[in-house]
């Protein structure tokens, strides 16, 4: 029987069916402007409809999310602490928690009631987790400033670490290359990196966004694109 991962992103969801880890499909589906209020629960019913799968692995990027130090159990104030970084509807969202042992941390984040209800209703067995947890376990940090850059459809989320030690997360919305760009560049300066001692990586949907990486080699001195999403190989998709 097929496995089924889904990525769900601010406007869409991209997905894989597999079988013994061998990818047989990939798509994407993308909202817009004229889609019909409901396209993405639409498309959610197709894709559970297309196979008896085995499981279901869900993973979210959506930018509705805290950090925290790994053991911070008070977990009635997930929703308050998200509230901090977006705004948050407790009756529409469903409060998530996902750990990552390797670097100390964990992230409260929500995700859609009715997606999630949709999923669960299958009945067959499904793991949940967080994009930003999903990147950290695919990074090799050294000791030195790094910031690692994951590349969505205009969307993002990055990391920077300071000797293995986690400085900043976000996740944000790229509306255009010019307004990311400065993003990263204001980060950097206000949490103390140099441009010349700063190692970037980019992971992720280089070609698409290969003008937004063609202008920020402009500014930085040393820069890495560790993996490019390839047919049947997305980045997020197919971490282990």
């Amino acid at each position: 029987m097929e496995q089924l991962k889904l990525l769900f992103t601010k406007d869409g969801v991209q997905y894989q069916i597999s079988r013994n880890r061998n990818v047989s499909e990939e798509h994407s589906f993308f909202v817009t402007e004229e889609s019909p209020e409901n396209a993405l629960s639409q498309k959610i019913d197709e894709i559970l409809a297309l196979k008896k799968y085995k499981e279901i692995t869900v993973i979210s990027a959506l930018n509705h999310f805290t950090l925290m130090p790994e053991g911070f159990k008070e977990h009635d104030l997930g929703y308050g602490l998200i509230a901090y970084n977006a705004p948050v509807d407790e009756d529409q969202e469903e409060l998530m928690l996902s750990v990552n042992k390797k670097f100390g941390v964990q992230f409260y984040y929500t995700f859609p009631k009715s997606i999630y209800q949709k999923i669960k209703n299958t009945a067959i067995p499904a793991k949940f987790n967080f994009s930003g947890e999903q990147f950290l376990n695919q990074i090799t940090a050294k000791n030195q400033k790094e910031i690692h850059i994951n590349l969505y459809h205009q969307q993002c989320e990055f990391f920077a670490l300071d000797h293995k030690k986690i400085i900043l997360y976000n996740n944000l919305d790229v509306n255009s290359e010019v307004d990311f760009l400065y993003f990263i560049m204001f980060t950097i300066s206000k949490i103390g990196f140099g441009i010349a001692d700063t190692q970037f990586f980019v992971y992720g949907e280089t070609t698409e966004n290969e003008t937004f990486i063609s202008e920020l080699k402009k500014f930085v001195k040393s820069l890495k694109i560790v993996y490019d999403n390839i047919p049947n190989k997305n980045f997020i998709l197919n971490a282990r």
